[in-house]
């Protein structure tokens, strides 16, 4: 039934489809985009492991919601990548924490929290209304800490 097969006949813009229909709904969706980085802090006011000078392999996932443009895309993924690059990651990669961050404990619960808003600011002239649903932040592959828009709210 799904044998393989190879296309013959490329679908042609204005064609075989037409641009009106490349839009296919009116629907808020959200699109997410993973990235990783390297880096080194220690916790102030904390008795364990973690009141010592360490590093993580962290793990950032963002989930971006919108409204399609008129092609059927809410946003491209090379540019949340393009924003995560130039705007938040310079001050994560291959860093001290303590020393790059605003002045705060280099907690995961800290840190989603300003990359949640670091996210946000980038998007909020967005022409296609994207904002931030959630950013979820693993300091290890079990353990995470996560905002959401609901909770970032003024309560």
């Amino acid at each position: 039934m799904y044998g393989f097969t190879i296309v013959e006949n490329l679908q042609k813009m204005d064609q075989d489809i037409k641009h009106h229909e490349l839009k296919y709904h009116q629907k808020r969706v959200l699109v997410s985009k993973e990235f990783t980085f390297d880096a080194a802090h220690h916790l102030h006011c904390y008795e364990g492991k973690c009141k010592n000078l360490h590093g993580h392999t962290y793990k950032v996932i963002f989930g971006v919601s919108g409204f399609v443009d008129d092609i059927g895309l809410i946003i491209d993924f090379g540019d949340i990548k393009k924003i995560w690059k130039e705007q938040i990651e310079v001050h994560l990669d291959h860093r001290y924490l303590n020393d790059t961050l605003p002045n705060m404990n280099t907690t995961a619960e800290n840190m989603v929290v300003w990359i949640y808003e670091k996210m946000e600011e980038a998007l909020k002239d967005d022409p296609n209304k994207c904002r931030v649903e959630f950013v979820k932040l693993y300091e290890t592959p079990t353990s995470f800490a996560e905002a959401r828009r609901e909770w970032m709210m003024d309560e």
